[in-house]
C-alpha cells in the first residue's frame, strides 16, 4: 500500500491518487487555478456512477447546456470512454467521460479552473469517499462548485484545505443572510409581461431542460425571454436570475422568488419570463412547487410529464399521477391555466412519443410536444397560441 505524502503547505496529507495527478500538472505552467474567469471558465464535472441517471441531473444539465462553464469532461468510471452526449441519448457532443480525475487531467489541454460536483442525491449530502475526491481536487488547486445542501465553506476540513491551496469554494445553494431575505409584497402585479412556469408531475423529470429549451427557442424567434432558475443546476449553468429555492426558509420563499422576477423584469424589459419548476405540486416530499405558484403568480403553466414512469423517483410505492390530475390540482391551487404538456421521453421509442403526444392533445385539449426530440418550434407555437400578444409583438418587429 502506498504511503500518503504530507503537503508542504499544511498539516493535511495527499493521497497517492493526488500525487499521480500532481505530476501531470507540471505541463500547465503559468496558469493560475485560483484565478476565476466567470465569463467562460473551464470545468471538469464529477458524476461517479450517476452520469445519465436521475441523481446525476446536475452533470446531465451542464453537458446539455452551460452558459458559465466550458465543460471539458465528465468523471464516471462506469461510463469511461463514452461520449457524454451519446450517454444522454443526444447527438455526440465531444465531451469525453473519464475514469477519474487523474485520467481527466491527463487528457486536458490546460489546467481547468473548476471541479464541479455534478450529483444531486436526495440526501443533499456527500458520502465519505466523495468528500475525499473533492478534497483531492482542492489539493490540486481546483476551485470547487458545490450544489449540495451542505455548505463546504462552513466545514472546517474543506475551509482549511481551501485556504491552504488558495482556491475558492462556491456553495451555490447557500441563501443570503436572513436579515436580507425578502417577504412577498404583491409587487409581482407590476410585472406586466407574461410569466410562464414549467412545472411537472415528479422531480427530476426535465422541467429545467424544457424551460431552457423554451427560453432559447423564444429568443431565437425574436421574442425576448428571461429564464428564472429555482435550483442549483440552473444557477451553475449560468442563469442570470434565480435562487436555490429549496434552501430558503419557507417564510421567505415566495418573497425571494417574487423579488427575483421583479429584478429580471426591471433590468431586462423582457417580452416573457420563464420560471423553472421544482418537484411537483402533488408530491408530498416537496413544497417548492407551491412556492413557485405563489411567488410567481404565473399567467400560464407548461406541465412536464414522463409517460413511461410508473412510480415517483425514489418512492417505489408512490404511483405517478396522470397529467389530467396534476393539471386539475395546479388550476385549483392557483389562479392560472395549464397551456401545454411536454414529455420526458425516457424509455420511450419515437413511435411511443408520437402516440403520447396525440393522446394528451386529444384528452386534455391543449398542445403537447417533446422539447428534446421534437422541433422547438412546437414549443414556441404553444406559447404564441396561449399569449397572442407575443405573436403580435413578433409580427410588429418583422414589419
Amino acid at each position: 500500500m502506498a504511503t500518503a505524502i504530507p503537503l508542504a503547505s499544511s498539516n493535511q496529507t495527499m493521497s497517492p491518487h493526488v500525487v499521480v495527478a500532481s505530476a501531470k500538472i507540471a505541463r500547465f505552467e503559468g496558469i493560475s487555478t485560483a484565478r476565476i474567469d466567470s465569463r467562460r471558465a473551464t470545468a471538469i464535472v464529477y458524476c461517479e456512477a450517476n452520469f445519465g441517471d436521475i441523481d446525476g441531473k446536475t452533470a446531465n444539465g451542464l453537458v446539455r447546456h452551460s452558459e458559465k462553464y466550458d465543460i471539458l469532461s465528465v468523471i464516471d468510471s462506469e461510463k469511461a470512454g463514452l461520449d457524454a452526449g451519446v450517454v444522454l441519448g443526444d447527438v455526440p457532443n465531444g465531451i469525453p467521460i473519464y475514469r477519474d480525475l487523474t485520467d481527466a487531467l491527463g487528457h486536458a489541454d490546460h489546467m481547468p479552473s473548476f471541479f464541479i460536483f455534478g450529483m444531486a442525491p436526495s440526501s443533499g449530502l456527500m458520502s465519505a469517499p466523495q468528500r475525499q475526491v473533492v478534497l483531492n481536487a482542492i489539493n490540486l488547486g481546483l476551485n470547487i462548485v458545490n450544489g449540495l445542501h451542505e455548505f463546504l465553506n462552513d466545514d472546517p476540513e474543506f475551509a482549511a484545505a481551501s485556504a491552504a491551496n488558495n482556491v475558492t469554494i462556491l456553495d451555490v445553494r447557500k441563501p443570503r443572510d436572513k436579515k436580507d431575505l425578502r417577504l412577498f409584497s404583491g409587487r409581482i402585479a407590476d410585472v406586466t409581461c407574461p410569466r410562464i412556469a414549467v412545472l411537472g408531475t415528479d422531480c427530476a423529470i426535465g422541467k429545467r431542460t424544457t424551460a431552457t429549451v423554451l427560453a432559447r427557442a423564444l429568443n431565437d424567434r425574436g421574442i425576448k425571454a428571461v429564464m428564472i432558475g429555482t435550483g442549483q443546476t440552473g444557477l451553475i449553468q449560468g442563469a442570470r436570475y434565480g435562487i436555490a429555492l429549496d434552501a430558503v426558509p419557507s417564510q421567505f420563499c415566495s418573497g425571494e422568488l417574487e423579488a427575483t422576477i421583479i429584478e429580471a423584469f426591471e433590468n431586462e424589459n423582457p417580452d416573457v419570463i420563464i420560471i423553472e419548476g421544482q418537484g411537483a405540486l402533488s408530491h408530498p416530499a416537496y413544497s417548492t412547487s407551491s412556492f413557485i405558484l405563489r411567488g410567481s403568480c404565473p399567467d400560464g403553466v407548461v406541465l412536464q410529464h414522463a409517460p413511461s414512469r410508473e412510480n415517483r423517483c425514489d418512492f417505489e410505492r408512490m404511483p405517478m399521477p396522470t397529467p389530467a390530475r396534476e393539471i386539475n390540482l395546479i388550476e385549483t391551487f392557483s389562479d392560472t391555466k395549464v397551456i401545454g404538456v411536454t414529455i420526458n421521453h425516457e424509455n420511450m421509442s419515437d413511435a411511443e412519443i408520437d402516440t403520447a403526444i396525440e393522446r394528451y392533445e386529444s384528452e386534455l385539449c391543449i398542445p403537447a410536444t417533446d422539447a428534446l426530440s421534437r422541433s422547438p418550434e412546437r414549443l414556441v407555437e404553444m406559447i404564441l397560441s396561449a399569449f397572442p400578444i407575443l405573436r403580435e409583438k413578433l409580427v410588429t418587429r418583422v414589419q
